[in-house]
């Protein structure tokens, strides 16, 4: 059967529709035979665990309110219940999700429990809302036993005996339906669940959305997202609740007013042939006022809306009871007892006294909700004027309209989950998903812009999503394909360039160091050597928290590729000066101190040239103040502490430390334990102390320099 249901490739289910609208008949027309036969089970939740099971949350619930809307047809009461259908549904999407009920028999007798906890009591509270009773006369008569038995309240056995059923219920149901999903292969399962989205949404091991976005962006747009469906699905609820109510309440106030005007009229028009002023007189003695109250009961009663039906005697200071006929529950006025005028009438005596007819009264007191209507009798020969009073009483509506809530309360959450759980759904897979999606890539993009393999991989990832939601963010996604395409071509050729740039500054730079050490025969590698020693200061610096805003990768850079050119300014030296045997005079040394100054001038007229760059600004640093002291007491002119460039700071302990431990035609080289000694002496005065400090630090690497030029 696996095997037929692979090889017809499960046609059916991939059509999610038509397999919501079969899941809900298969559903209405099991619970419809139940019914029939007098069967105490419901079978109607096969079709929703299946479709909950196989496809996800929204269509899981769509099939739980189609199910009980089409229940109606047999079963009145049907759609009141659709929230436990609701419920049912999430509960098997969450265990289908976490694998739960995949032949784990522990995890399935638990889900039977809680499907069969939460239909059984909240359907028992429902019917007992809705009916004052039970509908299953198994249920009432276990409800009676129970009750007569162990003296179990009606309710509590109800909801007792309405668990039991339930569970039985959801049992049979949870196997058949579990037999159903085993027949669909697992690979299936998983390529249906959340399909027909517009953007397929990917799923990890454990069935979570898979949000390639950061979690914090994909939390605010996902919480605005269901706080604006909560928001318009409750408002939309109220404002139509509230709308459907007021319009009924106004229909009903209005047919209310219509039945009390003419029965109202009616009686005035019968009591136009009695004389009003012997009944006010004389009250039952009075000759026909039996005949006359007869009339008043028979009005009211041809009006089932009309509560109250009274004739009354205008005086001024208030109404006289003239007939009065009792109803239930209250105690008519005697004859010619005083009731003071409504407050709305307080001011339309003189309009009473002219047999004026007066707009329709509302109240609301003891007597009830009302709508009072006044009609003069018509008759000029009395001495008195006269009105008949007819209330017609809207607490029949006020009634309906508690009942209208209640039902609307018991329908509305299932309706309302649905609303929000397809918002959620489409949300999550239209909006959501594809931007988290499109944020991580353009960080990881940002992030790999200095590795062109990187990029070309980031490109790759992002063009391997296919974006599908046909509308503005699907424009989007396309479009940002496109400029990453064009951006990682451009980065390509900027590389390119910049590779061949960085080739041919390099190539400069030991160009113009070369032509500096071949004239000075006493400084072999001391250009290599000390642009070793700069690089190894300057990380042990950023190692140890120096500078931080100084030591740059860019900055560090640039000083490594310029420390070949600190003596730059040699080349204005003259041979007899710069390879002197001996000592020098001090007119010699006042020349040779002059390097500093040309080799700033070579390097300023260079950074014109090439428009300065950052590498040829340290390169002059370097090259005019890498004689300076800390203490302010060096060349050319006196620079001191920080305000002594960084770069020449570094460069001053490198081209020491070489000269040092170097070979020079007027000295030997020292120790290195002699040359690591002169450099602390002169922390603090000559170099900056932090310069030493990473220098020292660092001694391990400084040895392997030393040792792979054999200069120890």
């Amino acid at each position: 059967m696996r095997d037929f249901m692979s090889r017809i490739n499960i046609n059916l289910l991939k059509d999610r529709k038509v397999a919501i609208v079969v899941a809900a008949l298969i559903n209405v027309i099991l619970a419809y035979i139940c019914k029939s036969l007098g069967l105490p089970l419901y079978l109607d939740c096969i079709g929703i665990i299946v479709v909950a099971a196989i496809f996800g949350y929204l269509p899981g619930i769509m099939v739980a309110v189609f199910t009980n809307f089409f229940g109606g047809i047999y079963q009145e009461d049907s759609l009141y219940f659709v929230l436990v259908s609701v419920l049912i549904s999430i509960i098997t999407s969450y265990f289908s999700k976490k694998k739960y009920l995949k032949k784990n028999i522990v995890y399935i007798v638990i889900y039977v429990l809680i499907i069969s906890l939460v239909s059984g009591v909240l359907a028992a509270c429902f019917q007992w809302i809705l009916n004052q009773d039970f509908q299953l006369e198994d249920i009432r008569d276990a409800a009676y036993v129970l009750q007569e038995t162990i003296g179990v309240p009606r309710f509590f056995g109800g909801i007792i005996a309405n668990v039991g059923l339930n569970l039985a219920d959801k049992g049979i149901v949870t196997v058949l339906a579990l037999l159903i999903i085993h027949l669909v292969p697992q690979k299936v399962r998983d390529e249906l669940w959340n399909t027909g989205l517009k953007q397929r949404v990917k799923l990890t091991e454990d069935g979570n959305i898979f949000q390639r976005g950061d979690s914090s962006v994909k939390k605010h747009l996902w919480t605005k997202t269901v706080l604006m469906l909560v928001v318009g699905a409750l408002l939309v609820a109220i404002v139509v609740s509230w709308i459907s109510m007021a319009q009924y309440v106004d229909t009903q106030k209005r047919q209310a007013t219509v039945a009390a005007k003419q029965s109202a009229e009616f009686t005035a028009k019968k009591l136009e042939e009695y004389d009003l002023d012997e009944f006010f007189q004389y009250g039952l003695d009075a000759e026909n006022y039996l005949e006359a109250k007869e009339l008043l009961y028979d009005a009211r009663e041809a009006s089932p809306n009309i509560k109250y039906l009274y004739l009354m005697k205008v005086e001024d200071d208030g109404f006289y009871n003239v007939i009065d006929i009792e109803s239930k529950g209250v105690k008519a006025y005697e004859i010619r007892e005083k009731v003071a005028y409504e407050t709305e009438l307080e001011d339309s005596v003189e309009a009473l006294k002219h047999r004026q007819e007066m707009e329709p009264i509302e109240t609301r007191d003891h007597y009830g909700w009302l709508i009072t209507c006044y009609v003069p009798v018509d008759n000029k020969k009395l001495n008195g004027v006269y009105y008949v009073g007819a209330d017609a009483t809207l607490d029949d509506y006020n009634v309906y309209l508690k009942d209208f809530s209640l039902k609307l309360m018991l329908i509305f959450p299932g309706f309302f989950i649905l609303i929000i759980v397809f918002g959620i759904t489409y949300a999550e897979s239209n909006l959501v998903s594809p931007i988290n999606t499109i944020v991580k890539w353009m960080d990881d993009f940002v992030k790999a812009m200095d590795n062109q393999e990187k990029i070309d991989d980031s490109v790759r990832t992002i063009r391997e999503v296919d974006i599908r939601t046909e509308d503005e963010i699907e424009n989007l996604y396309k479009s940002i394909c496109d400029m990453a395409v064009a951006t990682s071509n451009q980065v390509r050729d900027i590389n390119y360039f910049a590779d061949s740039t960085a080739k041919m500054q390099n190539g400069l730079i030991i160009t113009m160091a070369d032509m500096v050490e071949n004239r000075d025969s006493d400084t072999g590698a001391h250009v290599q050597k000390t642009a070793e020693y700069v690089r190894i200061i300057s990380q042990s610096l950023k190692k140890n928290g120096y500078y931080l805003e100084k030591l740059t990768p860019k900055f560090m850079s640039d000083i490594v590729m310029s420390a070949p050119l600190h003596d730059v300014g040699k080349i204005q030296i003259s041979d007899t000066i710069l390879n002197k045997p001996g000592k020098l005079t001090d007119d010699e040394y006042e020349i040779m101190k002059t390097h500093t100054t040309h080799g700033k001038e070579i390097m300023e007229k260079a950074i014109v040239t090439v428009e300065g760059e950052n590498y040829l600004k340290e390169a002059r640093n370097m090259a005019a103040y890498h004689h300076e002291r800390w203490d302010g007491k060096g060349y050319p002119e006196g620079l001191h502490g920080e305000v002594i460039p960084l770069s020449a700071r570094i460069m001053a302990v490198a081209d020491v430390f070489d000269a040092l431990t170097s070979h020079r035609v007027y000295k030997p080289a020292f120790p290195l334990e002699k040359a690591l000694a002169i450099l602390e002496e002169g922390s603090g005065t000559q170099f900056d102390p932090k310069c030493v400090n990473a220098f020292m630090d660092a001694l391990p690497e400084v040895k392997a320099v030393l040792k792979k030029y054999n200069e120890v």
